[in-house]
């Protein structure tokens, strides 16, 4: 048998799924370049371009994020932020996968994951107004509208 005869997916699964899995396909990969990418770059260019930014633009690098960001650029840092960006990356593509498949638990914490940051679009969109936070608030009400549906199908 072929995999295409193997491939049975629940018939009552939303057909947004094979959509929703390439985006979250996407963003894997790019956390996975990114984690990658600090990992082979390591906090030396990454201080001379936060030093950069602070010069043109005439900052004070003894405030707020910028004191922070200065602390932080280190090895040890750079190391846990791959790390964590590597762990979100892998997450994606999990999800990823089993969206393709119509998983159910792929269903679920696509759901879950998309709600999450409904609160954090909220707040980008009184405080910044714009296409771009009203587009990323649309996104994700699709997507979790989408994603629950599927899981209310599944129930029928």
């Amino acid at each position: 048998m072929t995999d295409a005869q193997h491939y049975n997916p629940d018939p009552h699964a939303h057909p947004g799924l094979h959509v929703i899995a390439i985006f979250e396909a996407a963003k894997g990969l790019l956390a996975l370049l990114a984690a990658s990418g600090l990992e082979l770059l390591g906090p030396a260019p990454l201080l001379r371009w936060l030093h950069e930014l602070i010069a043109r633009f005439q900052l004070d690098p003894n405030e707020g994020a910028l004191a922070w960001l200065n602390k932080v650029i280190n090895p040890d840092g750079v190391h846990l932020a791959a790390a964590v960006v590597l762990a979100y990356g892998l997450l994606r593509m999990l999800e990823a996968s089993g969206l393709w498949r119509a998983k159910a638990w792929a269903s679920w914490l696509g759901c879950i994951s998309a709600a999450i940051y409904l609160p954090l679009d909220l707040y980008a969109v009184y405080h910044h107004p714009g296409w771009t936070s009203w587009a990323v608030l649309a996104v994700n009400l699709i997507v979790v509208a989408v994603l629950a549906r599927d899981l209310l199908k599944r129930r029928q």
